[in-house]
């Protein structure tokens, strides 16, 4: 494999769960903080692009987990670009142990985003240059599949949008989407099941003084769960996703 990007991490103390694992969310994180590693090591980091009113947005994505790290455990992520167009670019993500085995894999589709308009731009030639791209993928996952929304559910959760929610771009970051989804999970499920995949869209933003509602529905036949998030009494749609659990062992 050629034009990949590598970073490990430590597992923090404050990052685990009530498992003494990471949590779902972290594991999102530091995809995010390696992505932005990336970019900071071709001089187009992050508040960079931000002085030139540019940003990445995540639009869909897959997380794939085997196992959750634990405290003290390195972890080693590997990034690469497997597609690009204009616009928008595919992020190929593996999570590797300290032993080099493979805990989690992950895809992301990220769009070139202007700021102040509001709406996707052309990614500089520069980036793709010193990117370049590996055509190999991460995980056999289309994130470009369909996710249905859902109209009702048994599940309704109202959120209230903190100030801490809003990140640089000036909207709710899509690690705390994570955490609003996983506080709608029953907690006869968070007990005796952990995450396994996650299949989220983001359809909207979601700003500061905004009042949303996470709809969760059970799928009676299986372990999955559909997800809604959406602007209270409203039918406007800002993200969707699926979650799949397995038993602890």
């Amino acid at each position: 494999m050629e034009n990949y990007f590598e970073i490990d991490y430590r597992i923090r103390h404050f990052e685990l769960n009530k498992f003494r694992e990471a949590s779902p969310e972290i594991m999102l994180a530091l995809l995010e903080e390696a992505a932005a590693e990336h970019c900071h090591a071709i001089n187009y980091g992050l508040h960079t692009l931000y002085e030139k009113n540019i940003g990445w947005v995540l639009v869909s994505g897959v997380l794939k987990v085997e196992r959750y790290p634990r405290y003290k455990e390195k972890v080693v992520i590997r990034t690469w670009l497997s597609e690009y167009s204009t616009v928008k670019g595919i992020r190929e993500n593996i999570i590797y142990d300290s032993a080099g085995h493979i805990i989690a894999r992950a895809r992301g589709f990220w769009v070139f985003f202007d700021i102040e308009r509001r709406r996707p731009a052309p990614i500089f030639d520069e980036i793709k240059n010193q990117w370049s791209f590996c055509k190999e993928s991460s995980i056999d996952f289309n994130i470009n599949q369909k996710i249905e929304a859902l109209t009702d559910a048994r599940i309704e959760k109202d959120i209230c949008l903190n100030m801490s929610d809003i990140d640089m771009y000036g909207h709710a970051n899509n690690v705390v989407y994570l955490k609003w989804l996983m506080n709608s999970i029953p907690d006869d499920i968070i007990e005796n099941f952990q995450l396994e995949e996650i299949h989220g869209r983001f359809v909207s933003e979601i700003k500061y003084g905004d009042s949303v509602v996470m709809l969760t529905q059970k799928n009676p036949a299986d372990d999955f769960f559909s997800h809604t998030l959406k602007i209270k009494h409203t039918d406007r749609v800002c993200a969707i996703a699926t979650t799949k659990w397995k038993a602890r062992i």
